[in-house]
């Protein structure tokens, strides 16, 4: 398939309260509103394929976009393509669901979740925290250096209050990820979890949010999830 054909497919399986869905969540113009299971078929016939990924990404529709993520070839993808790509994502759900997925499955991405991490940008930012929790929810603990770890659920503690808001929510996440699915640190994160509190996000809005990763924590703990781990970051 080639860059027009799988367009015309993805225009096809578009519907207008999807769209609607999308852009009240930050997407905009051009998208067509497709459901992100109805984009699994046309993956199967697709498979990975990079190039064709480039082209989708580029076209700068959010549809197409998405569906670049779901065929990509991370292993074919340099830190250089990801900075392009996070640079293009315009908002959260291209940033944390496209971006730090994708990054997720590569041997370079904590070096890069890094450096989105230590920047002053909110998308990037919260693609680098976010990354952490698919690489969290999915590698063995084997694979994660405790100290490190641990220290980044102290900066979560201290920056997380005056950090932008999606931002926030990654490193909510963030906290809640390693209480539940990095074991070793289990403790830290629950006291982390304790002292940070509720956390205001959507300020600026008519009506504030608060999320609560004690409370989430607390929840999965019930639920007998200590220990999850996810099969595929990418589904």
């Amino acid at each position: 398939m080639n860059l027009e054909t799988v367009m015309q497919e993805l225009e096809a399986l578009g519907k207008e309260r999807t769209k609607k869905i999308y852009m009240s969540n930050g997407a905009h113009e051009p998208l067509f509103g497709v459901a992100t299971g109805a984009m699994k078929p046309l993956a199967k016939t697709i498979k990975f394929n990079q190039p064709l990924a480039e082209q989708l990404y580029a076209t700068g529709n959010y549809d197409a976009m998405y569906f670049a993520g779901v065929i990509a070839d991370p292993k074919a993808m340099s830190q250089a393509d990801f900075e392009r790509w996070i640079d293009g994502a315009y908002f959260y759900m291209l940033s944390d669901y496209v971006v730090a997925v994708t990054l997720a499955e590569t041997d370079i991405a904590q070096e890069v979740a890094d450096a989105w991490i230590a920047s002053g940008e909110e998308l990037r930012r919260s693609a680098g925290w976010s990354c952490y929790c698919w690489l969290l929810g999915s590698r063995p603990d084997r694979e994660f250096s405790e100290s490190k770890l641990a220290a980044m659920l102290e900066t979560a503690q201290q920056t997380i209050h005056d950090a932008p808001d999606r931002a926030q929510y990654a490193m909510n996440q963030f906290i809640y990820t390693v209480g539940i699915s990095y074991v070793p640190l289990h403790d830290q994160a629950v006291e982390t979890a304790k002292a940070v509190g509720p956390v205001e996000v959507n300020r600026d809005k008519v009506k504030s949010k608060f999320l609560n990763a004690s409370e989430m924590i607390q929840k999965a703990e019930l639920k007998g999830q200590l220990g999850f781990k996810r099969k595929y970051v990418r589904c």
